[in-house]
């Protein structure tokens, strides 16, 4: 493979609402394309949402990182920890992942919500104390709610999140390299060792002590994937609500009347999230497979071994799925998005992440109706990790 056009390299930098345009080219002009997206390593791009969920469900395209020339986020990253399902093939990813279906049942996360809006009350009670006026939305708001939510279904305490909250930075941050990863991964995993151990002999009512008594005890996972799976989900579990919070908050300020129709009409905003999680799509950085056998798409030949990258942004703004696909409609049914991926590893959180915005946004709202932004949207610096946010979120009331 080569470095040179006619393999373009993937965008680097994007608006604030908006995928950056060439997807939009790519996906009417060529929906299978090369791109490079390091070094050459050249995956295809897969742009159109029909190729996307295809691609997805297909059990020939693997997850598994390491094998040779997985189009994997940087050049070099540390070995894949124990309990990574999320990049694991079955029968791996089946085992360790259906240790977690109890906790992550719509059921279950329903009786969370209780818990949720207390967590909000509290933060905007924190927020508007002594008659406070201006606050930085992710650090007062959007930060906390979904950290706070997965400490307390994990059972970790909250007190430490400084501490995890920066580890979990080193590790998503594209600028990391694999030294700076391994020692917050470390770091990280014997913090939570430590706390599974005390679990596994003071177990409370939470995952980390139904993890030691009900999988690590038995056999069913060893302790390293233990703590891994723990590791994973407490990362990914308030990064992405965290920074999909602060630009659905944009969009909708800069879009009166769709947050009108949602003051007019609070029964929307289930629906409203939906399209918030279309419009946005924060998992800017793709799904990533490898086919594992020669296989078609889109009328292109992907051979084995060949990287695919699935432009989840692109996909969910195809028009070919979605109407009008670049309107804000909190109105949409926008009952099929990628923005959770598709098949066997679509996102186990994704019912946490939906709760957390559906209770979390009315709420600020509703709380704070003359919210507005401070700062101009162009001012803003765009966090420069697998996802896609912005680092602070200056507004009043």
């Amino acid at each position: 493979m080569t470095t040179h056009p006619p393999h373009p390299p993937l965008p680097t930098l994007r608006p604030l609402l908006d995928p950056s345009p060439e997807y939009a080219k790519w996906r009417s002009e060529e929906p299978i394309r090369r791109v490079t997206i390091w070094g050459d390593n050249s995956p295809w791009l897969i742009t159109r949402h029909e190729d996307a969920r295809a691609v997805l469900a297909d059990p020939r395209f693997s997850a598994d990182a390491t094998h040779d020339g997985f189009p994997g986020f940087r050049p070099q990253s540390p070995p894949r920890a124990p309990g990574q399902f999320f990049m694991m093939d079955p029968p791996d990813h089946t085992r360790l992942r259906r240790v977690l279906i109890p906790d992550f049942t719509f059921r279950r996360i329903e009786q969370l919500r209780p818990a949720l809006a207390r967590i909000c009350g509290e933060l905007l009670g924190a927020m508007t104390a002594d008659g406070a006026t201006t606050a930085d939305l992710v650090k007062a708001y959007a930060l906390p709610l979904p950290s706070l939510a997965i400490c307390e279904l994990l059972g970790v305490p909250y007190e430490d999140h400084d501490f995890f909250q920066r580890q979990a930075n080193a590790f998503s941050s594209l600028s990391s390299g694999p030294k700076e990863m391994m020692a917050a991964r470390k770091a990280l995993h014997t913090y939570l060792g430590e706390l599974l151990d005390r679990r596994a002999r003071e177990p409370a009512d939470d995952l980390l002590s139904r993890l030691a008594r009900d999988r690590v005890a038995t056999g069913e996972v060893s302790v390293p994937e233990a703590v891994g799976i723990a590791s994973l989900l407490l990362v990914a579990g308030h990064e992405t609500t965290a920074n999909m919070f602060p630009l659905a908050v944009v969009a909708l300020l800069r879009h009166p009347a769709q947050l009108a129709a949602l003051r007019a009409e609070p029964g929307l905003w289930p629906g409203a999230v939906e399209e918030l999680l279309r419009h946005l799509t924060v998992a800017h950085s793709g799904l990533r497979r490898i086919a594992t056998e020669d296989v078609e798409v889109a009328g292109v030949r992907v051979r084995a071994g060949e990287g695919v990258l699935v432009a989840l942004q692109a996909a969910n703004r195809d028009p070919s799925a979605f109407t009008d696909p670049d309107t804000l409609d909190v109105r949409r049914d926008a009952a099929g998005h990628l923005a959770f991926g598709h098949g066997l590893h679509q996102c186990i959180g994704q019912s946490l992440a939906r709760a957390e915005l559906q209770v979390g946004l009315p709420a600020l709202f509703d709380r704070l109706p003359g919210l507005r932004l401070t700062v101009p949207p162009e001012d803003f610096t765009l966090t420069m990790t697998t996802v896609h946010g912005v680092r602070s979120l200056p507004v009043g009331w």
